[in-house]
């Protein structure tokens, strides 16, 4: 029966149903029963009360439940489960055991044995249980089901699925599910790759998987998936992968006379076949074939799109409607619990491994009750360092981190807690029994939401667990950057009582963040009694360093260019220095609240610093120099079309006036206070780092092993 007739029924039976998950599915969901005639939604649950007050006020939904139990006190006819995954059992038994029909969102749960459970109560209430595999109706697999029914490709031999992905930023609070278990990105999009299979060559009979890490994401632990199956009628393989870009979700089918390309992000669908052409023309032809069909379909399919035709999330949306139609006619489901359970199992099997690989390496990420010393940033250029020198003294260190630093492992001396500065719970394991933290944690590149995460959220969480386990001293590293430098006039030396910046908005989101996060510090002294201390580093140097540095030369378009005439000093340090500092710092009864610079008083300009790498690394492009006026003009062109687009330019005029202030920086106090001074020339640290880099293109490349 289509959708326009089943609409048209006089008699129809009336759901009353409720809705169990506020998340982001729910929306489409409410979509979906809103488009049915029969249907009265008579309210949402969910754990997170405000948020289902907000759904329930976005789409004019009766009642917030505060509870399942509540919801299930109304008799509802049917229920839609849209929570986390590892609840749907529970939640699916409970409102069989009450009488209700229930539609599921993927997967039915998470082991085969509830699965098992689900199909037996279901029998047993003779009640329709429905799991959405939401892309059995998605427009575009229905047309290419109806082209293989046809008969056009002949048998279907073979089924590819691949698929990249993306997650949300995370940007503060408890890892999201995807971090927390091995297996989980997996469970979350290997479901759909392997019912589609199914659909097409029948149940799986075997297969076999792998999963790496091969991405800039320590979090995610498995970001590269592949499994092969055996199925009844073929073999398929599918592969996911978090790493490629641009993001694709493409079916291959494949036949004996002809092969179907479905692209699901693009909305198009191409074939080719045999035909009775000669090979090589026959090859122009397809060719020729699949390169034209994308260029109509797109278009149409976008004004199909924008006409509503085709509707975001169309496939679970004619689920719903399904579900429903085939409980009045009594029906058996699309999905049942069984069938959903047998899809469920190797999907299960790939990710159970997943789980326990990544159990099996958290395992020797252990801590014991009392660290003396803890450091963030251990394998960042200044912490790894930091955690060498500690090591070598013979402390015992503990480091909070997101992948194991190779050079130290099974150190007897260190311990080891796997998170992220932006998850409290991992800060709060890493900072419970230490006396003193040396916060060195933050983002020096990445997308703005990983700066504001792990350098401004980070230092918020470490402020607040320090405070809460009552730890004796932090040594906080910030950077100069904070400072209102373009204040100053040219031969006026910039001390600790300098202003901070004013307009750090119009300047880099490094600035941004580093700002934000000394006032946490700060304030967290002056109002919470917080023991810390803060140094600012000036542009730390040494090998492992960048040999030009954005605050040096740009390299564009073949060429080295400075803005100006290359005079402008640039504030420099030695990262051994720098960690002589901190651990001054730490050992010095100093008062807390206080603020050194460390920084060289031999810094070179631009000029200078940009010879000695020419000269070190034999680079011969040209320099230009770029006349300021120039340089202006082009912030200023750069700021007023991003201002057009409303969007944060990377450029500013203030932001150029702050990177070419001509700045002496002191570091006075450091000497007083610490007995501190830099021990490493800036002229010899540069030759230092230009040697090693030399070294390292010298030495020879790894010969490949024979077996």
């Amino acid at each position: 029966m289509t959708e326009a007739a089943f609409h048209k029924q006089e008699h129809r039976q009336q759901f009353r149903v409720g809705l169990i998950g506020a998340g982001h599915i729910c929306e489409f969901h409410i979509r979906g029963l809103r488009r049915l005639p029969n249907i009265e939604i008579i309210g949402i649950c969910d754990l997170d009360a405000a948020r289902a007050q907000d759904v329930a006020r976005r789409h004019q939904l009766p009642a917030v439940f505060t509870s399942l139990d509540e919801l299930l006190a109304t008799k509802p006819d049917a229920v839609h489960v849209l929570t986390p995954p590892e609840s749907h059992a529970s939640i699916t038994l409970a409102a069989l055991a009450n009488g209700c029909h229930v539609f599921v969102e993927k997967p039915l749960a998470t082991c085969v044995t509830d699965c098992r459970k689900i199909a037996e109560a279901a029998e047993a209430a003779g009640k329709t249980v429905s799991v959405d595999h939401s892309l059995l109706r998605d427009p575009f697999v229905t047309k290419v089901r109806k082209i293989v029914e046809s008969g056009k490709i002949g048998d279907v031999i073979a089924v590819d699925c691949l698929r990249s992905q993306e997650y949300p930023p995370y940007e503060k609070g408890p890892l999201p599910p995807h971090y927390r278990a091995g297996g989980f990105p997996f469970r979350d999009l290997g479901i759909h790759s392997l019912y589609l299979i199914e659909s097409f060559l029948g149940p799986v009979c075997d297969a076999d998987w792998r999963f790496e890490h091969r991405g800039h994401d320590p979090l995610l632990f498995y970001d590269e998936w592949r499994m092969s199956v055996r199925c009844q009628r073929g073999t398929g393989s599918l592969y996911i992968s978090w790493n490629v870009r641009p993001l694709q979700d493409l079916l291959v089918i494949q036949g004996t006379r002809g092969v179907i390309r479905l692209d699901l992000f693009g909305m198009s669908v191409s074939m080719k076949w045999e035909t009775r052409l000669p090979q090589h023309p026959q090859r122009v032809f397809n060719a020729m074939k699949e390169g034209w069909s994308p260029l109509w379909q797109v278009p149409l399919n976008m004004a199909k799109f924008l006409a509503k035709r085709i509707r975001r999330y169309h496939g679970l949306q004619e689920m719903v409607a399904e579900f429903y139609q085939r409980i009045e006619q009594g029906h058996s489901p699309v999905v049942s619990a069984s069938s959903a359970g047998r899809t469920l199992e190797f999907v299960e099997r790939a990710a159970a491994d997943a789980d326990s690989a990544k159990q099996a390496a958290l395992s020797r990420f252990t801590t014991s009750p009392q660290a003396p010393i803890l450091v963030t940033g251990a394998t960042g250029f200044i912490g790894g360092r930091l955690l060498a020198k500690l090591l070598a003294e013979g402390k015992r260190v503990r480091i909070l981190t997101r992948r194991e630093p190779a050079e130290h492992r099974d150190h007897p001396n260190l311990e080891m807690v796997f998170g992220d500065l932006g998850d409290p719970g991992a800060v709060d394991q890493a900072v419970k029994g230490a006396a003193l933290i040396y916060h060195v944690g933050g983002v020096v590149h990445g997308h703005p939401h990983e700066f504001r995460r792990g350098s401004v959220e980070g230092t918020r969480n470490i402020v607040n667990s320090a405070l809460e386990h009552e730890v004796d001293k932090i040594v906080y590293v910030s950077s100069l950057s904070v400072l209102h430098s373009s204040a100053g006039k040219h031969g006026e030396t910039i001390d600790e009582s300098w202003l901070l910046e004013p307009r750090a908005e119009n300047r880099g989101i490094y600035t941004q963040t580093k700002l934000a996060a000394e006032r946490i510090v700060d304030e967290a002294v002056k109002e919470r009694g917080l023991p810390a201390v803060i140094l600012r580093p000036a542009e730390v140097i040494g090998h492992g360093a960048p040999l030009l540095s954005p605050g040096v030369a740009l390299q564009a378009a073949g060429r080295l260019v400075i803005f100006g005439r290359g005079e402008t000093v640039v504030p420099m340090v030695h990262v051994e220095d720098v960690v002589e500092g901190i651990l001054a710092a730490a050992e010095k009864e100093i008062s807390f609240g206080t603020v050194l610079h460390l920084v060289d008083s031999t810094s070179l300009s631009q000029n200078e610093i940009l010879a000695r790498y020419q000269s070190g690394t034999g680079d011969r492009r040209r320099v230009f120099r770029a006349p300021m006026s120039l340089v202006y003009c082009g912030a200023f062109g750069i700021q007023a079309l991003c201002w057009l687009l409303r969007r944060d330019p990377p450029l500013s005029v203030y932001r150029v006036k702050s990177a070419t202030a001509n700045r002496t920086f002191s570091g006075n106090a450091a000497e007083r206070i610490l007995n501190w001074k830099p021990q490493r020339n800036v002229s010899q640290a540069l030759d230092e780092t230009l040697a090693a880099h030399r070294k390292v293109d010298e030495s020879p490349l790894p010969q490949p092993v024979t077996k």
